[in-house]
């Protein structure tokens, strides 16, 4: 059984739970995965930059933070994914998409991450983005900030 946590700052709309646990969920099944503890913390720039430089010792902002938990051999899959909601609200407008899509992106994007999915080349970056496209036409994202 996969199980999503969710947690938002206070001051940020939050996500569907349901809708982002199928987001999720519809990645993982279909790579063979039917055991997961998965959490989502949805937060501010702030909150992305303080782990980008804490754990990458990098300091710029970020939309997206995937940590696996676990080891990536176990099928158990057990990890975090902290996604910015305001930097993904300035990528949707940057890309000309809707916020609600750019958001199930990064869900899937932080997904794949934990499955072992890398984008430091140029050919991971393509890979990851044709991923990304498969399963964002795969799920209903369209009301993941409710109607």
């Amino acid at each position: 059984m996969i199980q999503c946590k969710q947690n938002c700052d206070p001051q940020l709309a939050s996500p569907e739970k349901h809708l982002v646990k199928k987001i999720s969920e519809t990645v993982l099944t279909d790579h063979k995965v039917q055991d997961g503890d998965v959490s989502f913390i949805f937060g501010s720039d702030e909150l992305l930059a303080s782990l980008k430089k804490e754990f990458f010792q990098q300091d710029h902002w970020t939309d997206v933070i995937a940590f696996r938990l676990n080891d990536y051999k176990e099928t158990h899959v057990e990890g975090e994914i902290y996604i910015s909601l305001p930097r993904a609200k300035e990528n949707a407008e940057e890309f000309g998409e809707s916020f609600e899509k750019e958001v199930a992106r990064l869900i899937v994007h932080g997904t794949l991450h934990l499955l072992g999915f890398e984008d430091k080349t140029e050919k991971q970056k393509d890979t990851m983005r044709k991923t990304e496209e498969k399963y964002l036409n795969l799920v209903d994202w369209e009301l993941l900030f409710g109607e």
